[in-house]
C-alpha cells in the first residue's frame, strides 16, 4: 500500500498511526471516522438544564414556593434538549 493513500485515509478518519489503520481495515474493511459534536452539545444542555433543576430545587426547599421564571427557564432548556436530541436522531437514521 503506498504511504500517500495510508496518509490520507488515516487523517480523514482521525488515526494516528499505522497499526490502528491496519487493524481497522483487516477487522472491518473500512473505517469510520464519527463526528460527536451534536452529542457534545447535547450533554451540555442537559449539564445545564439538570444545574437550573438543582437551583430550583434548592430556592423551593429553602422558601416553600417555586416561580413561573423558573418553570419557563426549565420548559425552555427541557425544548433545546428535545430538539437536539430529534437532531442526533436523524443523523443517526441515515446512518
Amino acid at each position: 500500500m503506498p504511504s500517500g493513500i495510508f496518509i490520507a485515509e488515516a487523517m480523514a478518519a482521525g488515526i494516528t498511526n499505522r497499526g490502528e489503520y491496519l487493524r481497522r481495515m483487516a477487522l472491518t474493511g473500512y473505517v469510520v471516522r464519527v463526528d460527536y459534536s451534536d452529542i457534545r452539545e447535547l450533554s451540555r444542555l442537559l449539564r445545564n438544564a439538570t444545574s437550573n433543576l438543582n437551583q430550583i430545587s434548592r430556592r423551593v426547599n429553602e422558601s416553600g414556593s417555586i416561580f413561573a421564571d423558573d418553570i419557563r427557564d426549565l420548559q425552555n432548556h427541557y425544548e433545546q434538549l428535545r430538539l437536539s436530541a430529534e437532531v442526533i436522531k436523524e443523523k443517526l437514521a441515515k446512518m
